[in-house]
C-alpha cells in the first residue's frame, strides 16, 4: 500500500484543517504496515498558479511543514516533503500533457469555480494543475490517495489519464490508484456561522481556532462561540436544523476521538453553558501541545528544512525509476 497526499502551503492553521485532514494523515502513518509508505507533500507548485508573495511562500512552506510535524507527522516512518525538491513532479506532469485532454480539463469544475468569468485572464497552469495532480500520484504509483469531496474528480482525473497513457504506449506502467474516504473526517465550521466552513479568509478571527493560539484565546473563542438557548438533547440527529450547536458537538467528537452520539448522550439536557467550557477544556488539552511544539519549531526553521530535504531524497528515489520508464515508453530514452 502506497498513500500519497498532498496540501496547499497556506499559512495560519487552524482547527479545521487539523481534524479534516491532518489527524486523518497521522492516523495514516500510525496504521502503516512493514512495506507501506506515506508520502505527504507540501503543494508549493500547485501554489503558483495564482501570484504569489516568494517570502510569504517559503515561509507558509516551512510553517506548513512545522504544522505538520508538531501534530504527529514522522519524518522517519512517513516521507515529508516539498514538490518543488523532487523535479520528477514538474517533469512527469510535462510528459503527461501529451495525454490529457483539453475536454477533459475544461470539464474540471474546480477551474470553472476558480477562473470564475475570468478565464481569459487566468493562469494556464490554473488550467491544466489538475495534469500535475495526476503527476503527483502516478509518480509514485500511488495506490490509495485520501480524498474529500471537491477532489474526487481529480483523481478520476488521473485513472484517466494513467489509463490512457498505459493504452497508448502498450506499457501497463500506471496503476491505477483508489480514493481513500475517511468517515472519520468530519467537516469544522465556523464558530460564528454553522453553515459556512472554517477558514483563514474569514475576516473575523473569532470564527476560528488557529493552531497557534494561546490556551486563554482558545477558551474565550469558544466560550464566545454562537450557539442557541436549547440544552443538548439525547440524539445526534435531532440537532439537524441547530448548525451551531451541531458544530460544537462534532469538534468535542473529533477532539475526543468519540461519536458525535456518545458525546450528545454524555452532555443530554445540559445547556452551552455547561458544554462549552467542557470542550474549551478538552481544546486546550488537545491542542497545547501542539501548539507548544509549533512554536519551538518556527524557531528553529533550519531543521524543519533539513526534514524536508531528507524526505525529499527519499521521495526522489521512489520517483526517479517511474519517470524514466515513462521516458522510455514515449522514447526518449535513446
Amino acid at each position: 500500500m502506497r498513500v500519497v497526499s498532498g496540501i496547499q502551503t497556506t499559512g495560519n492553521l487552524h482547527l479545521g484543517n487539523y481534524l479534516g485532514a491532518i489527524k486523518q494523515w497521522v492516523a495514516m502513518q500510525d496504521a502503516m504496515q512493514p512495506g507501506d509508505d506515506c508520502l505527504f507533500f507540501l503543494a508549493d507548485l500547485h501554489a503558483l498558479t495564482v501570484a504569489q508573495d516568494p517570502k510569504e511562500l517559503a515561509d507558509n512552506t516551512i510553517g506548513m511543514a512545522a504544522t505538520l510535524l508538531a501534530a504527529g507527522i514522522d519524518p522517519d516512518r512517513s516521507i515529508l516533503f516539498n514538490q518543488a525538491r523532487v523535479p520528477a513532479h514538474s517533469e512527469l506532469c510535462w510528459l503527461l500533457m501529451g495525454t490529457a485532454r483539453m475536454g477533459w480539463l475544461n470539464r474540471m469544475t474546480q477551474w470553472k469555480d476558480k477562473a470564475g468569468k475570468n478565464r481569459e485572464g487566468a493562469s494556464a497552469g490554473l488550467f491544466t494543475y489538475p495534469v500535475l495532480q495526476a503527476a503527483d500520484i502516478l509518480a509514485y504509483k500511488a495506490t490509495h490517495v485520501p480524498v474529500g469531496e471537491d477532489q474526487k474528480q481529480h483523481l478520476e482525473l488521473a485513472r484517466d489519464i494513467a489509463t490512457k497513457f498505459n493504452t497508448d504506449t502498450g506499457v501497463e506502467l500506471f496503476p491505477l490508484p483508489d480514493p481513500l474516504i475517511s468517515a472519520a473526517a468530519p467537516r469544522i465550521m465556523s464558530l460564528r456561522d454553522g453553515t459556512a466552513k472554517m477558514s483563514k479568509s474569514d475576516p473575523s478571527d473569532m470564527s476560528r481556532i488557529n493552531l497557534i493560539d494561546d490556551d486563554d484565546t482558545i477558551a474565550a473563542k469558544f466560550r464566545k462561540a454562537r450557539t442557541d438557548p436549547d440544552p443538548l438533547p439525547d440524539s445526534f440527529d435531532a440537532l439537524e436544523g441547530r448548525a451551531e450547536a451541531k458544530n460544537l458537538v462534532t469538534i468535542y467528537a473529533a477532539l475526543a476521538d468519540a461519536t458525535p452520539q456518545s458525546v450528545v448522550e454524555q452532555y443530554a439536557g445540559q445547556g452551552f453553558g455547561t458544554f462549552k467550557p467542557a470542550l474549551a477544556d478538552l481544546a486546550v488539552t488537545v491542542l497545547g501541545p501542539i501548539r507548544d511544539r509549533l512554536t519551538r519549531l518556527l524557531d528553529d526553521r533550519d531543521s524543519v528544512s533539513a526534514a524536508l530535504a531528507k524526505g525529499a531524497g527519499r521521495a526522489t528515489a521512489l520517483a526517479a525509476p517511474t519517470l524514466r520508464s515513462a521516458q522510455e515508453a514515449l522514447g526518449l530514452q535513446v
